[in-house]
């Protein structure tokens, strides 16, 4: 059953690691609706300002088609210094940003825009550092071979194998997982979503 009334919470996202996060703290998405938006950076664009457009962007198209709920759209990019690393869809470029992020600290940036049934909304940028060990050619072979990187930012899942090779992290584990729940949940709230977390 929707929470707060007849109005649904619409997860503009595809990410099912976004999902899970908020049906872990009892937040489950009434309708998942991920917009196909061009996710491609303009020039010179940080990455800052990327994930944040992204995520105005999804919600911008979940409000067309669905104008008097709940929205949650998201956003997640793994940058170092003003790069953007790209969401590894091909082994070659898990491999590339493992070589990369090998024994150095990386910045995962994650935004989020929320928007009431009334047409209120808010957005948030959520920023956490992450180091990542100095991997091994056969480490780094091995995690390739797993596919687990394969759609994640970075190339790289902190939730799985690769939680193995970070030895060190400033800022909302969750946000690296994909969602900052207490962000989340606080924006949320703060546009009156209640009771902010749900039973059953």
């Amino acid at each position: 059953m929707a929470a707060h009334g007849a109005a649904p919470l619409v997860l503009a996202s595809a990410s099912p690691r976004r999902r899970d996060l908020l049906t872990r703290i009892g937040l489950p998405p009434d309708v998942i609706d991920p917009p196909e938006i061009d996710e491609t950076p303009e020039a010179g664009e940080l990455p800052g300002a990327y994930v944040m457009r992204m995520a105005a962007a999804k919600l911008a198209v979940a409000v067309e088609r669905n104008p008097d709920c709940w929205l949650l759209a998201a956003d997640t990019v793994v940058a170092l210094g003003r790069r953007i690393l790209p969401k590894a869809e091909q082994a070659a470029e898990a491999e590339a940003c493992l070589e990369q992020l090998s024994g150095r600290r990386h910045r995962v940036l994650g935004a989020l825009a929320v928007r009431a049934p009334d047409g209120r909304g808010a957005q948030r940028l959520v920023e956490t550092r992450v180091k990542m060990k100095q991997l091994s050619t056969a480490e780094r072979a091995d995690y390739l071979a797993s596919g687990e990187w394969r759609g994640k930012a970075g190339g790289y899942a902190i939730q799985g194998r690769a939680a193995a090779f970070i030895p060190w992290i400033n800022g909302s584990y969750s946000n690296v997982v994909g969602l900052s729940l207490t962000e989340a949940v606080a924006l949320l709230a703060g546009l009156g979503y209640g009771p902010a977390l749900r039973s059953g």
